[in-house]
């Protein structure tokens, strides 16, 4: 079925969002990457599969929006030794699609592989990350990122950087 005018600007919309959150993040820009948040903003990163009940699941990270920015205070410190010298980063994003659009919120998904170069070696992370965004006036802002990685079941190299 083809997409009306209006879903064809949303998925216009929510692409661009992603892409440039994606960008802050290569760049290391996290109180850029932090303000696209909604004050009830979650990150999530479940281990061992999708993902079921993050409150009674094991996560690698299950962050509301008090701990993402203490993340990034912690970050600005130069004390995450981890990120010393910081991590090169680049993120392929593709696959795009708005699954829900109720004309406040947004669920939307997206395949990313994130390259790492660090002095211990050379990591990709393949992962589905799915976005609830809301609208706030002209701009949208996060509400959850969950990332689903793809090997999240097996052993993982340390994640200093915000995937």
């Amino acid at each position: 079925m083809p997409m009306t005018p209006e879903q064809r600007a949303t998925l216009e919309d929510v692409t661009q969002f992603i892409y440039r959150e994606a960008r802050l993040q290569d760049e290391h820009a996290y109180d850029d990457w932090e303000s696209l948040w909604a004050d009830d903003g979650v990150y999530w990163v479940p281990a061992n599969g999708e993902g079921g009940d993050p409150e009674r699941e094991m996560s690698i990270i299950y962050d509301n929006r008090s701990r993402i920015g203490l993340r990034i205070r912690q970050y600005h410190t130069g004390k995450r030794f981890s990120q010393t010298p910081r991590s090169r980063l680049r993120r392929l994003v593709s696959n795009v699609e708005v699954l829900v659009d109720d004309g406040r919120e947004i669920l939307a998904t997206a395949n990313a592989m994130v390259f790492e170069s660090q002095t211990r070696g050379d990591v990709v992370w393949a992962s589905r990350n799915e976005y609830r965004l809301r609208r706030e006036g002209e701009k949208l802002r996060m509400v959850l990122k969950k990332v689903v990685l793809v090997n999240n079941a097996t052993a993982l190299h340390s994640m200093a950087f915000l995937i």
